[in-house]
């Protein structure tokens, strides 16, 4: 009993910091949201050109052979040489993820605010993910999405705190009436 009543004299008195400091990390963490989404955009970016740069290489081989594109890789995948078939197959590849890799960078530059997460995960490439992941480094919005996200992570962290720790707590640390 004694136990009981100090616990909860004890939560009262943080709970009132603790609500503000849970909102803040809420806000500080899904503000990165966009931060992320942009360095994301410029790794795409990066590999979108290099991409598009390889594919260039290999449309001006198609053209010094004097075949069309589409020719030019199918008699490469045909050929004997297992090495030539194998750069037909990476010719192939390239083309492919040209389109992908712009498909994404599109869906993610005409993205509003509130689609963007969505859009995000729908072309998610999870090895350039990956990579600006680990060299990402937060930053202070200043924008109206930022904010945006900034509210709705303050909002969520809120709403979770009370849920999952402050009611239970209170619930727990009520008087019982015997």
């Amino acid at each position: 009993m004694i136990l009981r009543r100090t616990t909860a004299i004890a939560f009262t008195s943080v709970e009132g910091l603790a609500d503000r400091v849970v909102c803040v990390l809420g806000a500080v963490f899904c503000a990165q949201a966009p931060e992320f989404f942009q360095q994301y955009l410029q790794r795409l970016g990066g590999h979108l050109d290099e991409a598009r740069r390889q594919l260039d290489a290999f449309e001006h081989a198609a053209q010094a052979a004097g075949k069309p594109w589409a020719r030019f890789v199918a008699d490469t995948l045909a050929n004997p040489d297992a090495g030539l078939a194998k750069l037909g197959a990476t010719m192939r590849d390239t083309a492919e993820r040209v389109v992908e890799l712009t498909a994404a960078q599109s869906s993610l530059l005409n993205a509003s605010g509130w689609s963007r997460p969505w859009a995000f995960f729908t072309h998610l490439d999870a090895g350039i993910a990956s990579a600006a992941a680990a060299v990402f480094r937060p930053a202070v919005p200043t924008t109206a999405e930022g904010a945006v996200y900034a509210a709705i992570g303050m909002a969520t962290a809120f709403g979770l705190w009370h849920l999952l720790v402050r009611l239970p707590v209170r619930r727990a640390l009520a008087p019982r009436s015997v």
